[in-house]
Formats: structure tokens, C-alpha cells, sequence
């Protein structure tokens, strides 16, 4: 027992991820069992980069879409411990001048995002908060213009992004009824991504905005 912390402390950020990802899902498998409330969460994505490094890479924000399963366990009275696992589109669009021709195209990262919440709530209004570990599961790219060189460089490049992402949650909910809400969330990443740093491919934050509704079942 006397190791099991020092293990846990040194192990590598992707090991963490994985064990908060065990937690929550366990949390969700057990969920009927212990009658908690569970929702289905789906809505629109809204996303683009936080940027460091070249700064003449100009982006735009992309949009997407989220759908996924959320819990609410309670834990006190006005506070409940809420994880969600969703499929999260995130991205961005962007124009970039290569060799004195303009280049447009926009990229697409699909995620599973794994929020870990605190949920507040009073009088059908609440607010939530907390970490998100989100794991890459495909990147694509679509051109509006561009040579075949340039769209293979950056196809490269865009393989090399990180796998695993820990973000940060932060929105609020408005209970429409007792069965449906409305809500609106901002995330961003606490990581960078693997960019190098140059106009082709930046070092960057995903950062994205949600907005879409809960059905509880």
C-alpha cells in the first residue's frame, strides 16, 4: 500500500487519463443499479484553437456537433456528482498563404470527451464545473484550395497530435421541465497540442463552445 501513491504520482499523464476515465465509466455502468439520474446530452459544438506561436496563423471558429450520456449522483442537498462520456467534434477552420497563392481548409478532431462535474444546482438552475479528459479518435481535413503537397504536409503533421488532452469545464443548465434542460458549456484544454510551432501547423489549445439539451430518461 505504501507504493501504491508514489506509483500513481509518477505514473505518466496518459495512465492518469485512463484511470479517471475507469472511475467515470464505472460510475455510468452503475448508474440503474443505484437509480441515479441519467440523461442523454446532444447539441452543437462550436470550436476553434488557443493558439501560441506563430501568430500570423489566423483561425476561425468551426462548427460541430456532441452527443453522449450523462449522471447525476447526489451527494448533499443542491450538489451532485455528475461524470458524462460524449462524442465531441472539435476543430478549426482556416485560411494560410503558401508561396504567395491563398490556402483554405478547415480541421475536423473527433473526440470522446470524459467530464468529471460538480453540479450545483438550485431552483432548477445550476451551475457545473470541473476537469475533462478527452481521448483523439480521428482527424480529417477538408480543402477548399490548396496543392497536393501542402495537404499531404499537413495530413502528416495532423497524425501527430496528442492522443489524450486533460481540459477544463465550466456551464450552466436551465431545467426547461422535469425532463428536459438547456445548456451552454465552454472547454478548454489545460495541454498543448503537438504543433511545432511554425504557420503549417501551431502550437495550440482545442477550446469549444456547447450548446444543446438534456433528456433525462
Amino acid at each position: 500500500m505504501a507504493l501504491f501513491f508514489p506509483v500513481i504520482y509518477y505514473t505518466e499523464h496518459l495512465e492518469i487519463m485512463k484511470y479517471f476515465f475507469t472511475i467515470a465509466l464505472a460510475a455510468l455502468l452503475v448508474a440503474e443499479a443505484k437509480a441515479q439520474s441519467v440523461s442523454v446530452r446532444a447539441g452543437a459544438n462550436f470550436a476553434n484553437m488557443v493558439k501560441s506561436g506563430d501568430k500570423n496563423f489566423s483561425t476561425d471558429f468551426k462548427p460541430g456537433f456532441h452527443a453522449g450520456l450523462g449522471i447525476d449522483i447526489p451527494l448533499v442537498a443542491g450538489l451532485a456528482f455528475s461524470p458524462e462520456i460524449l462524442f465531441s467534434q472539435k476543430g478549426y477552420k482556416t485560411t494560410a498563404s503558401v508561396l504567395g497563392s491563398e490556402t483554405k481548409y478547415s480541421v475536423t478532431t473527433n473526440y470522446i470527451d470524459v467530464p468529471i462535474l460538480a453540479k450545483f444546482r438550485t431552483s432548477g438552475f445550476n451551475i457545473h464545473v470541473g476537469p475533462q479528459i478527452s481521448f483523439l479518435t480521428s482527424t480529417t481535413e477538408s480543402w477548399d484550395s490548396g496543392s497536393q503537397e501542402y495537404r499531404n504536409t499537413i495530413k502528416e503533421e495532423n497524425a501527430n497530435l496528442k492522443k489524450s488532452i486533460i481540459s477544463g469545464v465550466a456551464g450552466i443548465g436551465f431545467d426547461v421541465s422535469s425532463k428536459v434542460s438547456l445548456i451552454a458549456r465552454y472547454a478548454i484544454d489545460f495541454q498543448k497540442n503537438n504543433g511545432d510551432g511554425t504557420s503549417q501547423t501551431p502550437e495550440y489549445k482545442n477550446q469549444v463552445i456547447q450548446v444543446g439539451l438534456g433528456i433525462k430518461l
